[in-house]
């Protein structure tokens, strides 16, 4: 049987080759990616697993901004070590002024937590972690935050002072 180690790389077709090199040399540094090839209309960054390549549509491309839900890529997810990394690459994203779609949350079940954005063209983009251990410390958190914030229902507690006598 074949085994699949990893994603070499993937590649995808901008519609302005200038303004997309600069889009993805700003998010894909935020994620620690390195510029590793530079040509007339390819580049490539690399974090040391994964290649990330964009180069320029052909005319009859670029007569079709990307929409989801077209055949094709619906997004690309890229794989976080902890959701201080998602929260960290959010305030990147809005710095950026970057497109964000859904901002970081619990999404799903079970401790998985992004930010989705899209690229100039549209293409969604996804920064993720599955920490199920974070979820439950995000939980504790919430909760206490409830309690110590939250008013009491009924009638509100009187001073009590001793008398003095």
């Amino acid at each position: 049987m074949v085994k699949v180690v990893g994603i070499d790389h993937i590649s995808i077709c901008v519609s302005d080759f200038k303004r997309s090199k600069a889009f993805y040399r700003n998010v894909l540094g935020a994620l620690g990616f390195k510029l590793k090839h530079d040509l007339a209309n390819y580049a490539g960054w690399s974090n040391g697993k994964t290649l990330f390549w964009i180069t320029e549509a052909d005319a009859e491309g670029k007569r079709h901004r990307h929409r989801i839900g077209n055949v094709g890529l619906h997004h690309y997810a890229f794989e976080l070590s902890k959701r201080k990394d998602v929260d960290d690459l959010y305030k990147a994203l809005q710095r950026f002024d970057v497109e964000v779609v859904d901002p970081p949350d619990d999404y799903y079940v079970g401790g998985y937590y992004a930010v989705y954005f899209l690229d100039p063209d549209g293409l969604k983009l996804e920064a993720m972690v599955f920490d199920p251990k974070g979820l439950r410390e995000a939980e504790k958190r919430a909760k206490k935050h409830t309690r110590t914030t939250a008013k009491p229902a009924g009638k509100p507690a009187r001073n009590k002072r001793k008398k003095k006598s």
